[in-house]
């Protein structure tokens, strides 16, 4: 399964990613602010799907908000306790989230979700769907591409994924998308953001 095959990738490679991306240092101002202000709207808790290293989740939970991390690599969970205390994390799968349903108020997906194939990404979208609140938000930070493809990431495959293609994912598993950025940057990869409410219950 391409997930389990991504989380041994990155148990393999924890602390080479955690020296280069786990702290805010490596975050770019223009995705902090887009995150900050997104995470000024929420109401509620909020859940780091996908945090990596905890940075982003310590982020939050400074920031006043009740955040909580959740990933699936046990070097993360286990860095992300000893380097931010005061935060809770916990080891868990995207795909089953321990959340009671329409109990969230926001969601983080950051680039959490760039190891599914386009035929399982609704899988994790419904279950956002099922823990948010009705009119709760998600937000998205994903490789943007002019077609959905495949990349080799320094990882584990990776997908890039158009702004249309990802939107189209989301409203068929019951959002409304709300605003889309794509930043392209010299020598990287261009980056998309999205944000989208639950409109529905995502069909069955």
């Amino acid at each position: 399964m391409a997930i389990e095959a991504s989380r041994a990738a990155y148990s393999r490679r924890a602390t080479e990613y955690i020296e280069i991306l786990g702290s805010m240092d490596s975050v770019h101002p223009s995705d902090l602010q887009i995150v900050s202000t997104w995470a000024n709207t929420v109401e509620g808790d909020l859940i780091d799907a996908g945090c990596g290293p905890g940075h982003w989740t310590n982020f939050l939970a400074t920031q006043g908000l009740t955040a909580r991390g959740i990933d699936q690599v046990p070097e993360f969970i286990a860095h992300a306790r000893r380097t931010f205390p005061t935060a809770e994390f916990a080891s868990g799968s995207l795909d089953s989230l321990e959340a009671d349903s329409g109990s969230v108020g926001g969601i983080l997906a950051w680039y959490s979700l760039i190891h599914y194939e386009p035929s399982a990404i609704q899988t994790p979208l419904r279950e956002f769907n099922r823990v948010l609140k009705p009119a709760g938000t998600l937000l998205i930070g994903f490789f943007a591409g002019s077609v959905v493809d495949e990349f080799a990431h320094a990882v584990t495959p990776a997908y890039r994924w158009t702004v249309d293609a990802i939107s189209s994912e989301l409203e068929h598993a019951g959002f409304d998308v709300l605003e889309s950025h794509v930043r392209r940057t010299a020598n990287q990869r261009p980056q998309a953001t999205l944000i989208a409410r639950r409109a529905r219950q995502s069909d069955g």
